[in-house]
């Protein structure tokens, strides 16, 4: 919890025991850590140097009082944020006037093996200040589904994230669970049938565009900064976006067990709207079995009886109604 401040947990760990004791000696606090001495001492040490332990004459020791000796280190840490903030702006500034001048082969970077092209990935989120763009096509390689954790972070932190997926990434392993849970966290989730490329861009300063390669390959990727081809990608994000199919983390439902063994309710349950969701996203009903552990004869009987429920004789009256009656 205290590690922002530049506590190891053992740090933290002496200095909870401390606060809630009027005194203790290294080897008090050893015992009720159940800790070595010489690791107590270490964290002592060190408290001591922040100003967030106090020693006694007779070889005690006390802790400062929180709201003081913490609030100086927030404060000092807060103050040095700040400094770094503004040599960014001054950095990025300098990189703007630098970058106009650049060549192409200084514009545009190529990565090549999995954890280059994964560790500019997070580079690339990471530099976004307002914005992170992407499409994701299938087959799902370098960044499995379910291990962006900037993602979380940086939305957070404010950063509005923007997905476009290809219909096929739908039907891979736990990938509906995954949209789901970006859905739920503030990001922004569209299908289309499919995407020419993969892409991530980062506000207007930088994009990542993997590359295709044959199968056994070493991946690879270019890194795009300001540029004319940059631009490009921009205004293809746009256009995508503009006409792919939202997502809602509403329309999924939530599942309860009875739900998810599908009994005939008077109205659609939230293992119907999930159903009805993937479909109207464009999956198989294979797919949609797979993703939701069903078979496909009970799929095929839960939309039989949401036709019923409405009264149509096709899916695509179904469509129609589910969208009209937000059932989906």
């Amino acid at each position: 919890m205290l590690g922002a401040l530049g506590l190891s947990p053992e740090d933290e760990a002496v200095y909870g025991v401390l606060a809630g004791r009027a005194e203790a000696n290294s080897a008090e606090l050893a015992d009720a850590l159940h800790l070595p001495v010489p690791v107590v001492e270490a964290a002592l040490s060190h408290l001591l140097a922040c100003g967030l332990v106090k020693s006694t004459p007779d070889g005690e020791f006390t802790a400062a009082p929180p709201a003081v000796a913490l609030g100086a280190l927030i404060s000092e840490r807060r103050a040095a944020l700040r400094s770094a903030e503004l040599a960014l702006v001054e950095l990025a500034e300098e990189h703007r006037k630098a970058t106009a001048g650049r060549t192409i082969s200084e514009l545009i970077e190529v990565v090549t093996g999995v954890e280059a092209v994964r560790h500019r990935f997070a580079q690339v989120q990471h530099a976004a200040r307002t914005e992170v763009r992407s499409f994701v096509t299938a087959p799902v390689v370098v960044v499995p589904i379910g291990s962006n954790s900037a993602e979380s972070q940086l939305v957070a932190q404010g950063v509005r994230y923007r997905v476009v997926i290809e219909r096929a990434v739908l039907a891979e392993p736990g990938a509906v669970d995954e949209a789901i849970e970006s859905l739920r966290k503030g990001v922004e989730v569209r299908v289309v049938e499919s995407l020419p490329i993969k892409l991530m861009l980062a506000d207007t300063e930088l994009g990542l565009v993997p590359l295709t390669v044959a199968p056994g390959d070493e991946p690879g990727a270019v890194l795009l900064h300001r540029a004319g081809l940059l631009t490009a990608m921009d205004a293809l994000f746009e256009i995508v976006w503009r006409y792919a199919h939202p997502l809602n983390v509403s329309t999924f439902g939530e599942l309860t067990a009875e739900e998810t063994h599908g009994g005939d309710a008077d109205a659609p349950t939230g293992l119907d709207r999930r159903i009805l969701a993937l479909l109207l996203a464009g999956l198989t009903d294979h797919a949609v079995a797979a993703q939701l552990d069903l078979s496909l004869r009970t799929l095929q009987r839960r939309l039989r009886h949401l036709m019923d429920l409405a009264g149509v004789d096709t899916r695509m009256q179904l469509g129609w109604h589910a969208a009209r009656h937000d059932w989906a």
